[in-house]
């Protein structure tokens, strides 16, 4: 009988999804080394070769793809079967996560924190990024897990709605005192971020003018620039609510009827027993709950 360990079988899973060796080695926590000697383990066990090149990349063959095709449901079943007995304490690997901003500054730690305390063999790796450029990472591969915003309607992308956020128009006191005119420079963030397409709308609902807007990529230097005075902006109401407390800002138009909605998202085809899992438990998080 062939010699086929539950790890060959990973490895080629991983490397049919990401597509290099390298891919499948950071993933798995391993080398490039490492991952090419399992292949050779495994070519070597059935007698054929599995993989064929492709400039300076190495594809599964059509056995390849067989071989997985076949053996991953099985991987993936046992896989799942043997971590749900240890409620996942023994799960490891590197899981690659895409957030924006703003739900990283709301839901995403206390997400974080409880996969480290129960998963302490995964590592993870968080990229902040805005939802258009997340999605591209997503299908390719290079991420795990995203949290964006929403809806998402995209072909192989699984998602699960994770809450709404509330809006406000915020500026410094003595601008709000003096109330909006066409001329006060307005922030957000760049065009691909719906802040923007939300900042632009409400303009015009408020009777005044459309402009350009002055952007910046980081939501907390957004607050911070309207803070120090001159120009207002419309930001997530529970980022700004201590400001707004405290009277560091204050809001200097009604607030926009619409809200920003997030989704946790993974691949439609996601088979990995932790991703499937930390996809289960992400769709439990509310961003609008601090």
């Amino acid at each position: 009988m062939k010699r086929i360990a539950l790890y060959h079988l990973e490895t080629l899973y991983w490397i049919n999804q990401l597509g290099t060796f390298r891919g499948a080695a950071e993933r798995l926590n391993t080398t490039q080394p490492a991952i090419s000697a399992r292949v050779r383990e495994v070519e070597e066990q059935l007698g054929v070769a599995l993989f064929q090149r492709q400039g300076r990349r190495m594809l599964l063959n059509a056995r390849g793809r067989r071989l997985v095709e076949t053996c991953e449901p099985l991987r993936s079943g046992l896989e799942r079967s043997l971590l749900e007995i240890s409620n996942y304490s023994g799960a490891t690997g590197v899981v690659r996560i895409g957030s924006g901003e703003i739900a990283a500054a709301s839901c995403l730690p206390a997400f974080i924190h409880a996969v480290q305390r129960e998963m302490p063999g995964v590592v993870m790796e968080v990229d902040l990024d805005l939802t258009a450029r997340m999605l591209q990472h997503l299908l390719a591969g290079t991420i795990d897990l995203a949290f964006v915003a929403g809806p998402i309607t995209i072909p192989g992308v699984l998602t699960a709605p994770i809450g709404s956020l509330e809006l406000c128009w915020v500026a410094s006191p003595d601008l709000a005192d003096s109330g909006m005119t066409a001329d006060i420079p307005i922030w957000s963030l760049p065009a691909l971020s719906p802040l923007h397409a939300i900042t632009l709308d409400t303009l015009g609902s408020n009777g005044l003018p459309p402009r350009s807007l002055h952007t910046c990529g980081n939501v907390r230097m957004l607050i911070e620039i309207v803070t120090a005075g001159g120009c207002a902006a419309v930001l997530p109401e529970t980022m700004v609510r201590a400001d707004l407390a405290s009277g560091r800002l204050a809001e200097i138009l009604p607030r926009p009827e619409r809200r920003i909605h997030f989704e946790a998202a993974v691949r439609k085809q996601e088979r990995d027993p932790v991703l499937v899992e930390l996809f289960d438990r992400a769709t439990a998080l509310r961003v609008d709950r601090l």
